[in-house]
């Protein structure tokens, strides 16, 4: 019998249908600065964005996904990076309070998309959240980031509005503002992540939970290679992040590479630009 501590073979990877919300970026443009990774005096081509913006969409129907979109909002830029909008789980909605007053209109912009659509749990946070830029559904338990964006308080009223476990993880690299800059969910209980981007005692907690985890070099790091997405079996990540891509196949997923370039200027790529709408189970399993 196999070890447990050995990563999972290539005949266990399952894709699952999942369900998204998207933001076409109708009104990108890199105008104000509020992470490294922003520049406004270097040329943003939005006719580009909205290209490689829908080549991702269409990728998520051709896999057998549901995506549905929220109308853009002339004023917020950055409205396309829908996966800072909230945390969804089992229909609870934890709508984000955003640090930087560029963005404070997005988290109203997304609550009224949820209460429209009649989720029974609509929560704006009291405390500031930026959904699952920060905030990582992983199995039955949520990852969450802080020391950049979202408070360390949020991480409590996260675990009481959604009703999971919340381990906290702390970011040091200001270059990986996000936790989901720096780590991504491959399955329940498998991830990859940057050690670097993290604090002694995180990188730590992340040994100790998931020893088997695919480990990101500095390379495939700065390609923002972590921003990724994965539905189970095929992980849609940045073309130019080739050692993850390569780690990732040995292990039995399928890599497959999203050009975000134009986005990556306002720091997001794959991930950034996906939220996923967590339904409840029948039986109340996962």
């Amino acid at each position: 019998m196999p070890s447990q501590t050995q990563p999972r073979t290539r005949a266990r990877y399952i894709a699952r249908p999942r369900h998204y919300l998207m933001c076409r970026p109708t009104h990108f443009t890199v105008s104000y600065r509020i992470n490294p990774w922003m520049v406004p005096a270097k040329p943003t081509d939005t006719a580009l964005a909205v290209l490689q913006w829908e080549r991702l969409y269409e990728l998520y129907r051709e896999l057998g996904h549901t995506v549905e979109l929220i109308e853009p909002e002339p004023g917020l830029p950055d409205m396309v990076y829908s996966a800072n909008g909230a945390t969804v789980v089992d229909d609870r909605v934890l709508v984000a309070s955003f640090r930087h007053t560029e963005r404070a209109a997005e988290g109203p912009a997304y609550r009224t998309w949820f209460e429209q659509r009649g989720y029974p749990v609509v929560h704006t946070a009291s405390h500031t959240n930026e959904g699952e830029g920060d905030f990582l559904v992983a199995g039955d338990r949520i990852l969450a980031g802080t020391g950049f964006r979202t408070d360390l308080a949020a991480h409590a009223e996260a675990e009481r509005v959604l009703g999971r476990p919340v381990v906290g993880l702390t970011l040091v690299d200001p270059r990986f503002y996000h936790l989901d800059t720096a780590l991504a969910v491959l399955d329940d209980d498998e991830i990859m992540y940057y050690p670097a981007a993290f604090s002694p005692e995180s990188r730590r907690t992340l040994r100790e939970l998931y020893p088997n985890a695919v480990i990101a070099t500095d390379a495939d790091a700065e390609v923002f290679g972590l921003n990724a997405v994965s539905d189970g079996r095929h992980v849609l990540l940045s073309p130019q992040a080739g050692g993850l891509a390569d780690q990732l196949a040995e292990r039995g997923f399928e890599p497959i590479g999203v050009d975000l370039s134009e986005l990556l200027k306002g720091g997001g790529s794959v991930k950034c630009c996906t939220l996923e709408l967590r339904h409840p189970v029948p039986g109340g399993t996962r």
